[in-house]
């Protein structure tokens, strides 16, 4: 029987240090990944969120670059919003504090009216501890959410400081990435290879601009609508008509076209509850007219430049962004999804749908082949 060959492995001193180095470096990706994910993960979200703040000026400081310089420009959008939220806390701002307390304090009492009525109304024998307790929810925790809730509210001062640091390094990243948008694409395109570069320019551009256009058009529908239901709900004599008309206006933009009736939920619960239940069947009523006149008048004027997004898949795309990355991922899932969209419209051709496709008529079930297209 011969003998095996023998296979000698040498390593050299410089493969050695070479290979150490290696796992060095994948050791440190790896913690830094890791620090990335979890120790500057608020840093992120402050990114992310400075950024799609940013493309909401966008439409308007473009326009005003054309006069002044970007850095300007940007500066008196965000002097101009920043006036205009003053403006509404000084006259709105404590009493939408105490609506909303009031309004988290009744929550409890409001589903207690609620299961009454549905058992005098149904014949059903539904208990409210019983529900509470199969979403494993007591009354003494409900009300202890509530209360702790309502604590953290009145607790505000307490954190103003850190509140303070955090709105202003959000809005000097915001101003940053609004100012220096064009020479951040510059910076980054520079660092691409040649051909590369004027694809990355052109998916910024668009990325840019149709985004920006749709949340900056969802704001002013979020405005028209929460100031127009306020101003409804104070007329019907609706309990924290300013905290709900607030609700309505976000909520309903957060979801297009089926948002409104998803936010209006909650005033036409709670006007069915109060002394007049009639409130909430006008509540609802304003909720489905309003819907019309926004679908027939208002969006398509506002978002005629904007990315259209199919009311389910921005359905998915916030139930997505909840489950993967709380209130943060529900509330930037939709410009998410408007960049993807815009990307999409804009770099993929769509191809015509053959004729014999289109008009291809299933056999009957006779067994007879239908006859061919002309």
């Amino acid at each position: 029987m011969e003998p095996r060959p023998t296979v000698q492995v040498l390593l050299a001193p410089a493969n050695i240090w070479r290979a150490g180095l290696v796992l060095a470096a994948v050791v440190a990706a790896a913690f830094f990944v890791r620090f990335v994910l979890v120790d500057a993960g608020s840093l992120i979200a402050m990114l992310v969120m400075a950024w799609f703040l940013s493309l909401a000026m966008e439409p308007a400081v473009r326009r005003l670059s054309r006069r002044v310089r970007r850095g300007t420009a940007t500066l008196l959008v965000m002097t101009l919003f920043i006036v205009t939220v003053v403006i509404f806390f000084v006259l709105f701002g404590s009493l939408l504090v105490r609506q909303v307390a009031v309004l988290l304090k009744a929550l409890p009492d409001v589903i207690t009216r609620v299961v009454d009525r549905v058992n005098a109304r149904f014949g059903t024998r539904y208990e409210i501890s019983a529900i509470l307790g199969s979403l494993n929810l007591t009354p003494q925790q409900a009300a202890s959410y509530a209360q702790g809730a309502l604590n953290g509210v009145l607790g505000l001062v307490g954190t103003v400081a850190g509140t303070v640091f955090n709105m202003f390094t959000l809005l000097l990243l915001t101003f940053y990435l609004s100012a220096d948008g064009p020479a951040l694409r510059r910076w980054i395109a520079q660092l691409l290879p040649g051909r590369v570069q004027q694809v990355f320019i052109n998916v910024w551009d668009v990325s840019t601009v149709k985004t920006g256009g749709y949340v900056s058009s969802r704001l002013v529908l979020a405005t028209i609508n929460g100031v127009a239901s306020a101003l409804v709900f104070l007329a019907l004599g609706m309990p924290s008509w300013l905290a709900l008309g607030a609700w309505t206006g976000l909520v309903a933009q957060l979801v297009p076209t089926i948002g409104t009736y998803i936010s209006i939920a909650l005033p036409v619960v709670v006007g069915l509850v109060s002394p007049r239940p009639w409130i909430g069947l006008a509540a609802l009523g304003w909720g489905v007219l309003y819907q019309q006149v926004e679908n027939l008048t208002l969006e398509p004027k506002i978002s005629s430049r904007a990315v259209d997004i199919h009311p389910g898949v921005s359905f998915a795309a916030v139930i997505l962004g909840a489950s993967l990355f709380g209130a943060m991922g529900a509330l930037l899932a939709i410009p998410v999804v408007a960049m993807l969209h815009s990307l999409v419209d804009t770099f993929v051709t769509r191809q015509e749908l053959q004729e014999s496709v289109a008009t291809r008529v299933p056999p009957p079930t006779g067994g007879k082949k239908p006859p061919p297209p002309k």
